[in-house]
């Protein structure tokens, strides 16, 4: 489980994170939604070490990250798969040579090791048969895969992933949205998504958290998303026609 504490985050005189707490459950797919600007990127970086926070605490399974030395938290980095909005594969790497590359910065496998690994990880996202092509010459939705492939190669506890839909057709934003629930449950990560994607939120959830300037606004299911008595999230969630149908239903 990854649990902040009371984080607040400023920059000069903005306030970007007010007095955060939130928890993030094994095993579980769990969203972080807001309005651009209402602090989504800032929490998640806060959480992995990219941001250091003003005050409060986050602990990864009980272990105090933000007290941690650099040695430490390089150990708990090891065990954190990210998922880039932009997929940030290797343009010069091949499909295999990217989901390798944090095998061969981290790990201490052996290169027989570290190929029947890529191989494993590859197969799981269904992408036989295209370890030796480069990024150039995939669609969109198998760049996203291949990250994922990448983001698991550790076979990490956690894992986070930011906007993983961004620019996707609807029909292969569903397709990753079941690889990350399955994978989730498979490997019993701690999965945090951040994403304005409602489609994703709807199918793909076990939690919510929704930031509204700064502080969590609303923390549930989607069931109780969608009968939640505010304003803000209504706003937030029914701006797209999909949702404002199902709420008519």
């Amino acid at each position: 489980m990854i649990e902040l504490k009371n984080i607040s985050k400023s920059f000069g005189e903005h306030h970007v994170l007010k007095n955060v707490s939130a928890k993030f459950h094994p095993g579980k797919v769990n969203f972080i939604i807001g309005r651009s600007g209402s602090g989504k990127s800032v929490m998640t970086k806060c959480t992995v070490g990219l941001l250091e926070p003003d005050q409060g605490q986050v602990l990864f399974d009980g272990r105090d990250f933000t007290s941690m030395t650099q040695r430490n938290r390089k150990e708990v980095r090891t065990e954190i798969g990210m998922l880039f909005q932009g997929g940030a594969l290797f343009d010069s790497m091949t499909v295999s040579e990217n989901v390798k590359f944090p095998l061969k910065m981290f790990s201490e496998m052996t290169d027989e090791e570290m190929d029947i690994r890529v191989a494993d990880c590859i197969k799981r996202v269904e992408l036989e048969g295209h370890g030796d092509k480069f990024p150039g010459e995939l669609s969109g939705g198998m760049q996203k895969r291949v990250g994922i492939a990448r983001a698991i190669s550790m076979n990490p506890k956690y894992l986070f992933c930011d906007e993983p839909n961004s620019g996707l057709d609807p029909q292969t934003a569903i397709v990753i949205d079941k690889l990350i629930i399955d994978i989730t449950r498979e490997y019993g990560m701690t999965t945090v998504v951040v994403s304005h994607d409602m489609n994703s939120v709807i199918e793909a959830s076990d939690t919510i958290h929704f930031i509204h300037e700064g502080e969590i606004a609303f923390e549930g299911d989607n069931a109780e998303m969608l009968v939640a008595q505010s304003d803000t999230l209504n706003e937030f969630i029914y701006a797209s026609k999909l949702m404002q149908k199902l709420r008519d239903k």
